[in-house]
């Protein structure tokens, strides 16, 4: 697991041809089967062997249960359990693979002959008593943050006070834009692959998640059971990049979110079976329902160097962690996995299963955007582009196991800072699947135009990415009759977003602004449906063009636009006739003034505009240019009473029409 030890996990995994050295050495290993006879299980009924979420998530993205979901036959392994010496250890259904424990040369080959087994290969040597490979450098090295000061605790207007460097990592990806519109992880299920999660029940950065119930499984599939508390604290670091809730010092990406953590290194020794397990985890993660893994793990190399990959083997296909990586993606999970940290050593590459095609494979940059020197290069073999993007990891902030708040390196916590906020972008477009939220987050990164070798696709703007989402997800349509144009949108808002609807006549070169809409009170992100009738006249018939904006966000110092989408209205010559002229006032209600907006066509000069109250007294009287047929005038309110009020437009003693104005 280099990555989480040069300078965090990272590592390999294995090719059948490897297996072909003497077994003997080797105390455990891996027994591929042909198929899965026997099996009491049946694609017909899934729920036996499926979660209902599990379902749900094949259901939400048009994927089928299939073969590889069919758990490995019972009748094998119990065939295989019953030769004396030999103990199963772990069990893959999408390898259709057994791994067993025997140190007894005659009960290997008492499997090997079994009529349903393909083949036997060594997954590892007995680990000697004592022996520890001490690979976790960087999570030994954690600089303590000081405490923050009561001024930098302070909200500075968003939802959570992230605290100095945890609001710089967060910042650096617009994250604390999610955060604001409700977006925090709730309803994401994470699954955590890793060495071991110390202390996570008690140390303060979880309180919040264990408090609230968001672990909601445990396993330890080196033990084989469910503690996983007592065993190395880097899989714990890295959970805190995530839950963490300390306001005003460290919080986390998602810390709303819900996990399964998953023990799968075994931090002894270094050798093909942690890809093994991994598979196993990863599988697990599927059938409970999880919707995201990150995993800040990784291999290349082991202690018999005869398992050792190389370059070319990670081409995303090879590896036993690859094959269960781009697996788990089939089956809907968004996987992050980290880079690796070889970036100052003699491999300098990726590492397995950061080679999945569909695996994010995350690189690390500090909180300022500068690429981390130990971060692993690619690209991938073939070219395809890794890193993918890339995230914080260099002086991350982190959770210490002495209950310190601290900072750290190494491409194990970017992994996490980055699924943490993906979990939060994906709870607010349930509606797509795994890779269309991958998708978002590579085209909002700051090379995605120009991808290299260090970052991939750059480093995400959440904004952006939420930005996207939206226009695939908004729809715009229009109904017409006698010249009465309809609009219909639907998008996602909260009530400090607002919308545009925007207008360019056949003889305009320029979109001009006739309506504005403000969702309705609600500060979490939910879906909206708004109409608009645009009653026009035009001479002569022509091309209508519109576009309806959103305002994402409307401060100004940050304000952000979306074009949701735009279309063209084609009217003919029964418009310049049959239409009646029509008075509008955008918006309205209003504050300090409103527009108005009339269609006539004449060939008078000027129209008169009359303001009066609800008791019929004038108020005022404006003179406007008539610019036929479409006139135009801004009508300032500021200094009216709050109340009701009509305006009404007149062609000399021929009147117009009348509208309603509301002065808020």
């Amino acid at each position: 697991m280099k990555i989480f030890f040069r300078t965090w996990l990272l590592g390999c995994s294995l090719l059948l041809i490897f297996y072909g050295d003497a077994q003997a050495q080797h105390t455990r290993h891996i027994v591929w089967l042909k198929n899965k006879g026997g099996t009491t299980f049946s694609l017909s009924n899934p729920s036996a062997y499926l979660s209902a979420r599990a379902l749900q998530r094949r259901t939400n993205q048009q994927l089928i249960v299939d073969s590889t979901d069919l758990p490995v036959s019972n009748n094998y392994l119990n065939a295989i359990g019953a030769i004396s010496g030999v103990t199963i250890l772990n069990v893959s259904k999408w390898l259709n693979a057994v791994c067993i424990q025997t140190s007894t040369p005659t009960a290997l080959v008492a499997v090997q002959q079994l009529a349903f087994v393909q083949s036997t290969a060594g997954l590892a040597a007995r680990t000697a008593l004592g022996h520890t490979r001490e690979k976790f450098i960087e999570t030994q090295r954690i600089t303590p943050l000081q405490a923050p000061t009561e001024k930098q605790a302070e909200l500075l207007g968003d939802f959570y006070s992230y605290g100095n460097s945890a609001g710089a990592e967060i910042k650096l990806h617009k994250g604390e834009f999610l955060h604001n519109i409700g977006l925090r992880g709730q309803g994401l299920q994470i699954a955590m692959l890793d060495g071991g999660f110390f202390n996570y029940n008690q140390l303060r950065a979880f309180d919040s998640v264990n408090r609230n119930g968001q672990i909601l499984s445990t396993w330890d599939f080196i033990s084989r059971n469910a503690t996983v508390s007592d065993d190395h604290p880097h899989g714990m670091q890295c959970l805190s990049t995530i839950a963490a809730n300390l306001p005003g010092q460290f919080v986390g990406k998602a810390p709303q979110a819900s996990f399964h953590l998953y023990r799968t290194e075994d931090v002894n020794s270094e050798y093909p079976i942690e890809e093994f397990n991994w598979v196993c985890a990863a599988e697990r993660a599927d059938s409970i329902g999880a919707d995201l893994i990150s995993s800040s793990l990784g291999y290349f190399d082991f202690d018999d160097p005869s398992f050792n990959y190389t370059y070319a083997q990670l081409n995303g296909n090879t590896t036993i962690a690859v094959r269960g990586a781009d697996r788990a993606a089939k089956k809907g999970l968004l996987v992050f996995n980290s880079a690796g940290n070889e970036g100052n050593t003699a491999w300098r590459n990726i590492i397995t299963p950061a080679d999945g095609d569909s695996v994010l494979a995350i690189g690390a940059v500090t909180a300022q955007g500068v690429v981390g020197s130990f971060s692993s290069y690619g690209p991938a073999p073939g070219g395809r582009i890794k890193p993918d993007i890339a995230s914080v990891g260099v002086s991350a902030v982190v959770q210490g196991s002495n209950n310190a708040i601290g900072t750290a390196n190494g491409t194990s916590f970017s992994c996490p800072n980055m699924a943490g906020l993906a979990a939060c972008l994906w709870q607010g477009f349930s509606e797509f699947n795994n890779m269309k939220i991958a998708e978002a987050l590579k085209r909002s990164g700051s090379r995605y135009t120009n991808p290299d070798d260090r970052v991939g696709y750059g480093i995400p703007d959440l904004r952006k990415a939420f930005g996207w989402l939206l226009t695939e997800y908004a729809t715009v349509t229009a109904d017409v009759s006698n010249c009465a144009i309809a609009l219909t949108w639907k998008s996602k808002d909260v009530e400090s977003m607002k919308y545009e609807v925007q207008r360019k006549l056949p003889t305009e070169t320029n979109y001009t602004t006739i309506y504005r809409a403000t969702p309705a009170a609600g500060q979490v992100l939910r879906n909206s449906t708004y109409r608009y009738t645009d009653q026009v006249t035009i001479n002569p018939s022509g091309a209508i063009q519109y576009r309806v904006v959103q305002w994402i966000d409307t401060t100004i110092a940050t304000a952000e636009t979306v074009l949701l989408d735009s279309l063209q209205i084609l009217l003919n010559d029964l418009c310049n006739t049959s239409l009646q002229p029509t008075v509008q006032l955008f918006p309205n209600p209003a504050v300090s003034s409103t527009r108005l907006v009339v269609n006539y066509a004449a060939t008078v000069s000027s129209l008169q505009v009359a303001v009066t109250d609800k008791l019929g007294r004038t108020l005022n009287w404006y003179s406007v240019p008539l610019r036929s047929p479409l006139t135009s005038t801004t009508l300032s309110i500021a200094n009216y009473p709050k109340g009701t009020y009509l305006i009404t437009v007149w062609d000399g003693k021929q009147k117009i029409g009348t509208a309603q104005l509301v002065k808020d």
